[in-house]
């Protein structure tokens, strides 16, 4: 069993009251027990998990991130460029929680925290893109729009499937834009309407499963995708990995280290579920960065 000396955990400290002294009280007492001290940081505004990340010194063995994929992003960019990074344990707190899935995380609370005591450290990969960091996804075209049309008060009532609603949606409104694709072996240059690089295998819940991919091996699958039909679009998240080795229609798939994606305009990036960041942009996989907590099985 672990124990930690020192460990923080940060939690959204604008969430329900009521609701996240639940989920503390169902977490932090077992924690408590492998953990000689653990501080509590409860974020108030945009930047605070951030902001406590980067201020992370040596003494502090163990990062424990309480919510979604967001606040997830927010501590890698965080921790991303510390000299000595701590490990880093899940507690899926989020609509989707996606790169905590690829982790194998069990997405009850209790049970995630049981993993933090029970589990093993494993080293993962994680993508750097300009001065930024991301873990889970990064991707132009039709799945950065399909963010932006995410409504807030769809996305709190269907949670989960608000993500297709908003790509049915934004079908209607993708054209194809020109790309060149560079990496250290080869280039491309085509029409797409996804391009899509991935370090994890999930996005909204849904598995997409990578021919040949592990999130410890220095490369990023890249997928780009052509056809604007919503066909196309399932075809990415039901393929199994058998077919996607196989697929030659509007796929393409390409693995690599070093990315340069070129386009002709400016257009919005989704970096892990966030739309902030823009392409033209070069990626670099980080080989084994960080080290996560995830189950022994």
């Amino acid at each position: 069993m672990a124990q930690f000396k020192k460990a923080m955990l940060i939690y959204n400290g604008n969430a329900g009251q009521k609701n996240m002294e639940k989920i503390l009280g169902q977490t932090v007492p077992l924690l408590s027990l492998h953990i000689d001290e653990l501080i509590l940081k409860p974020t108030k505004q945009p930047n605070d998990a951030y902001q406590f990340c980067r201020a992370i010194d040596e003494t502090i063995e163990l990062l424990i991130i309480l919510g979604g994929d967001g606040t997830v992003h927010e501590c890698m960019n965080g921790i991303g460029g510390l000299e000595k990074r701590p490990a880093v344990a899940i507690l899926p707190g989020g609509t989707c929680n996606d790169f905590s899935r690829t982790l194998g995380i069990p997405q009850q609370m209790q049970k995630a925290a049981q993993i933090i005591v029970d589990g093993i450290e494993k080293k993962v990969d994680l993508i750097k893109a300009g001065d930024r960091y991301l873990l889970n996804f990064w991707g132009i075209g039709l799945i950065a729009d399909t963010s932006n049309n995410i409504n807030d008060k769809e996305k709190a009532v269907l949670g989960k499937i608000s993500y297709f609603t908003s790509a049915l949606r934004t079908l209607q409104q993708t054209d194809p834009f020109h790309v060149r694709i560079e990496t250290e072996e080869e280039s491309w240059e085509e029409e797409a309407v996804i391009v899509l690089v991935m370090n994890g295998h999930f996005i909204g819940t849904n598995k997409i499963d990578l021919p040949n991919a592990a999130i410890d091996d220095g490369k990023a699958e890249i997928f780009i995708c052509r056809n604007t039909s919503f066909s196309a679009l399932k075809e990415i998240f039901s393929m199994n990995r058998e077919e996607l080795e196989d697929f030659t229609g509007d796929l393409s798939l390409i693995q690599a280290s070093s990315i340069r994606i070129h386009t002709k305009e400016e257009m919005d990036a989704d970096t892990d579920g966030e739309v902030y960041m823009t392409a033209p942009a070069s990626l670099e996989v980080l080989k084994q960065h960080l080290t996560f907590i995830v189950p022994a099985e």
